[in-house]
This record gives structure tokens, sequence and C-alpha cells, in this order.
């Protein structure tokens, strides 16, 4: 079952939470939470960009840069849960002067807005936010998506055959998959129990609880304990869109064959401390993905991009430098 600290706003008096379409109390993708996305960006560093009407003031902008006599490759860089596109500053120093590095923000992250609250988000709706952000990227662009964010990456490949030059997915929290292989399977029951716990403290106002149990499935037991109040508070800040996230996920319903089509050069990259749940999406997207490698970092976990920064830019780097 599901690693982390337990909350007293779990046991929720016999309600049931749904958290997902068709699979029943299934539920959806968590995000990791980065520690660091709250700090000061430095001068010079990667900037992370609005989705959306902010972003399509600059396309014009961008669109006069790609007419340049050398056109730069894009990176497009989506995030994590709990996260927002400062997570990938380290990238971004890294790539700087050869390519160009966009950071978006998903819905209810950094500068973008929160989702409206008619209905819960999917993540064609978080692609939807992105195409102002793909725009501006021109050709050839690379796509990198981490947890939530390569959920969405591979939505947007999906959506997009053929826009994207390459594609770098880091442990996608595509739990649907699982969900339809075997719902009794151990990797989906521990998913589901933290999507479970999320959603029924976040109900209940419980916001240092649902994130204490999600930090902890996601950086290991502790981890939030580890954390220094500042960082705490901000990931509890996060919970309430990370609870309309995870319905996002799970209402996820493209079937496994479908990811057969994605034929594109494809980096895979999993942490050898990850969770249980996302090593098995990883075993089943590598068996089917037509033209895909894979990078297993040993010491690292689910959040590598954030506690192995230079360890993941380096594979990123090395992926899109034999491909462009």
């Amino acid at each position: 079952m599901a690693r982390g600290g337990g909350h007293g706003a779990a046991r929720g008096g016999g309600r049931s939470v749904a958290c997902g379409g068709g699979h029943g109390a299934a539920c959806g993708g968590g995000r990791g939470v980065a520690p660091g996305a709250v700090t000061a960006q430095p001068a010079g560093a990667v900037t992370a960009q609005p989705a959306g009407a902010a972003a399509a003031r600059r396309a014009g902008q961008a669109r006069r840069d790609q007419q340049s006599a050398q056109a730069i490759a894009s990176v497009v860089c989506l995030h994590a849960s709990a996260s927002s596109g400062r997570q990938w500053q380290a990238l971004g120093r890294r790539l700087a002067g050869r390519y160009r590095v966009l950071s978006p923000d998903l819905y209810g992250a950094g500068d973008s807005p929160p989702w409206p609250a008619e209905r819960q988000p999917t993540l064609a709706d978080e692609v939807a936010l992105l195409e102002p952000v793909f725009e501006a990227a021109g050709e050839p662009v690379h796509l990198v998506g981490h947890s939530y964010g390569g959920a969405v990456a591979a939505r947007a490949a999906l959506t997009y055959p053929g826009r994207f030059r390459s594609l770098v997915l880091i442990e996608p929290v595509l739990f649907g998959l699982l969900l339809a292989e075997d719902p009794g399977q151990p990797a989906a029951r521990e998913v589901v129990a933290v999507c479970q716990h999320t959603r029924i403290a976040v109900e209940l106002g419980a916001l240092d609880g649902a994130a204490r149990r999600f930090i902890d499935y996601w950086m290991g037991p502790g981890a939030w304990a580890g954390m220094p109040p500042h960082r705490r508070a901000a990931a509890a800040r996060a919970m309430r869109t990370v609870s309309s996230e995870w319905s996002a996920i799970f209402a996820e319903t493209t079937p496994l064959a479908a990811y057969a089509s994605l034929d594109l050069p494809t980096l895979y990259v999993v942490g050898g401390k990850s969770p249980a749940s996302t090593r098995a999406v990883a075993r089943l997207l590598t068996h089917v993905l037509p033209d895909v490698s894979t990078a297993e970092l040993a010491e690292a976990g689910h959040m590598a991009p954030i506690t192995h920064p230079d360890l993941v830019s380096a594979a990123i780097e090395a992926h899109i430098a034999q491909i462009t």
C-alpha cells in the first residue's frame, strides 16, 4: 500500500471519494512536489512562463526570432505537481546558448490561472492551455515532461502527431494504464490509496495532512518532516490543485496500444528508488513506445529533476544532442 505517514483525515467517516472515470474508487495522477519551486530565480536562469495569454503575447517576438539565419531548437519543459516551471532552472543553465528553453506553468501553478471550478480538468485541458507555448516554440521543438507534466507531455504528443522532434518522459503518472491492466495489483492499489487520502483530506480542509502523505509517498518517508516550514506551507497550499490533478490523470482513458503511435525518439527516465506505481507505468510504456531508450538513475527517486538535477539535465542534453 501507499508509503508515507497516514493522517486522521484519511478515514473520511466511510465516505466514498471518486478519483477518476470508469474505475470506481480509482484516482488520478499524483505529481511530485518540488521543494525548490518557491525559491527566487537567479538572474539569467530559465524563466517560468504563464501558459496562455501571457505566452501568446510573446509568440510574435518568438516567430521573429525563429526567422534568424540559424534557427535554435526549443525545449519545452513541463513540471511536476505542486511545482512550477522554475523546477527546470538547472536544465536551462546547462542548455543556455544552444537551445531555447521554455518552461510554462500548468493550471494553478506559478503565474498560470487556477482551473475553473465548473468541472474537473483533463489532460486535454492542460494541452489546450499550452498551445500558445507550442506556437512560440517554433520548430524544431523537443518536449520534456516530469510526473504530471510527463502525463501532459504524452497527451500533447498524441494530440499533435509530428509536431515534436523528440520526447523525454520522466516517470509520467499515467496511472489509468495500471487500472486497465489490473486494478488489484499492488502498484495500482498503493497510488489509489494516496489519491483517496489527498481528496478526502482536502475536502475536510486538512491540507497539511494531505501534503504530508503526498510528499512522503513521492519523496520518501520523513521527507515532509525534513522540509522547512515555508516549503511545507507552500506544499499544503498546492493540495487543492493536486486534488484536481488526480482526477485529470485517472480520467485519461487512452489505451496502452495508442502510445505505439508515438513514433519519435523518446527518452524514458526512471529512478531506481521510485515508488512501485511509476515503475509499473514505465514497464508498460517502454514495452509499446516504438523508438524508446531508457535511463535508470539508480540512486534517484521520483523527484530526480529536483534532487539530482545534474544527472537528469545531462541525460536530457545527451538525448536531444544526438537528434538535432
